[in-house]
């Protein structure tokens, strides 16, 4: 294997961002694989899949030692994004791969790029409204917690097998309404980060059977994404979160138009 210094550069600043924030698994890397380095739609989603799983696997380490994950709501999201991906990859399976179908994964790539930024301005909106909502009608809130929480793993199950992108920032944005007083900002990073990673890894192993994994992609990016995502664990409790996330939208509102224009 040939190490290429911009993919580790690349897979480097990805995994800092993942360790700190959640995010950038797919969200950031998808984009760059498509725009910087001009891989084909299939395999930068297959391959950015089994890169984030990797990554995310490498902070879990971390996240645990410090007692962050709550295992009863990862187990609901499992429940509903696991048996999405299964549908999404049948789907795909009998979709051939065209001109038409890479145009479709590309945009699929840029809308869900712009969904995250939005729902990444608005976290602390709708967190607030979940915690109202939570505060003054506690007992429909908590007959609907678990219901809606495996609905929200199923939203994310079919859009993370379709784009690589969601598992990270929709997946806060989620879990901040559903939980607001239960997972604090350091929780939510926490339980997101593990719950991606057998969703990642199914909708990966989908992709894999699809041949569309680059094996020289995913070396390199994670030559870099290992310490990253390390470094960025270690930095999670002590640098800005809500400044981070804020910074991070406005890139990725960029980044999705210009996959847009790129169409």
């Amino acid at each position: 294997m040939t190490l290429d210094a911009m993919l580790v550069v690349a897979g480097a600043g990805t995994g800092v961002l993942v360790g700190m924030t959640g995010v950038g698994g797919g969200s950031v890397m998808t984009p760059l694989l498509l725009l910087v380095f001009g891989f084909a739609p299939a395999s930068a989603i297959g391959t950015d899949l089994w890169f984030a799983s990797f990554t995310k696997l490498a902070a879990t380490r971390v996240h645990h030692a410090r007692g962050l994950i709550d295992w009863q709501v990862v187990r609901r999201l499992w429940c509903g994004s696991l048996p999405a991906s299964a549908i999404t990859l049948a789907w795909m399976a009998y979709v051939p791969i065209g001109r038409e179908t890479e145009t479709l994964l590309k945009a699929s790539v840029a809308i869900a790029v712009l969904v995250t930024a939005a729902s990444m301005l608005f976290q602390k909106q709708l967190h607030a409204l979940g915690r109202g909502f939570r505060l003054h009608d506690s007992v429909h809130f908590k007959a609907m917690q678990a219901p809606l929480t495996v609905a929200a793993g199923a939203l994310l199950g079919a859009l993370v097998t379709l784009t690589s992108i969601g598992a990270g920032a929709l997946g806060v944005v989620f879990l901040a309404y559903l939980y607001p007083l239960r997972l604090t900002p350091s929780r939510l990073v926490a339980t997101d980060i593990v719950h991606a990673i057998p969703l990642a890894m199914f909708a990966g192993s989908g992709h894999l059977l699809m041949g569309n994994v680059d094996y020289a992609l995913l070396a390199n990016l994670l030559v870099g994404s290992i310490p990253g995502v390390l470094v960025g664990a270690w930095l999670s409790a002590k640098l800005p979160y809500a400044m981070l996330r804020t910074a991070l939208a406005c890139v990725l509102v960029f980044t999705g138009v210009k996959v847009l224009g790129s169409i």
